[in-house]
């Protein structure tokens, strides 16, 4: 099998591509280290589960984070669009510019489909570029997948796996506890 030479593109290419219009919206993709990635489509029980996630955040998180729902995180070499994260709350709610690893107390991945590639792409870029906390919601094995202590070569050095009857309290915000089965159908 021949291998094509591929196009890598900067963060900064990319997002002249969306500020040109050349990509919009309605593409669905994310810049995965420097390739535009086809983004996965969305079922019902993964849509069901990120509207819990919301609204669980929404009551607990209140005014001391800001809540985003499938839009970019600038990272060194890709923009991907987490199902949800938990940011650093700013007045101007990052109008001046897109949330990097300094800014994300929590990235959540749903994953169905998605299983291996949250787990073996973007865990490893998350962990690379110091993201503090990556939760996989796997609704596969009804379970929730907890990353934490990013390393450089992109582990994480802290792994759990919890359970429906098990709680959590984020690292970066402690005061913020969830119990699995809230969002774990």
């Amino acid at each position: 099998m021949v291998q094509r030479p591929r196009f890598r593109w900067s963060v900064d290419d990319y997002e002249k591509l969306i500020r040109l219009g050349i990509l919009t919206e309605n593409h669905r993709v994310e810049l995965i280290r420097g390739e535009i990635i086809p983004k996965m489509s969305i079922g019902d029980l993964h849509a069901s589960c990120l509207n819990r996630v919301v609204e669980l955040f929404f009551d607990l998180a209140g005014k001391s984070a800001t809540r985003s729902v499938q839009n970019p995180v600038r990272l060194a070499d890709s923009e991907p669009e987490p199902d949800f994260a938990l940011l650093v709350r700013r007045d101007d709610f990052y109008a001046a510019g897109k949330p990097g690893p300094a800014d994300v107390y929590l990235v959540v991945e749903v994953a169905d489909t998605s299983l291996d590639y949250d787990r073996e792409v973007k865990g490893p870029l998350y962990a690379e570029n110091g993201i503090a906390e990556y939760w996989i919601i796997n609704l596969v094995d009804r379970c929730l997948e907890v990353y934490r202590q990013p390393q450089a070569d992109g582990t994480y050095s802290d792994v759990r796996t919890l359970r429906p009857g098990d709680s959590i309290s984020l690292s970066l915000l402690p005061a913020v506890s969830v119990a699995v089965s809230d969002f774990v159908p």
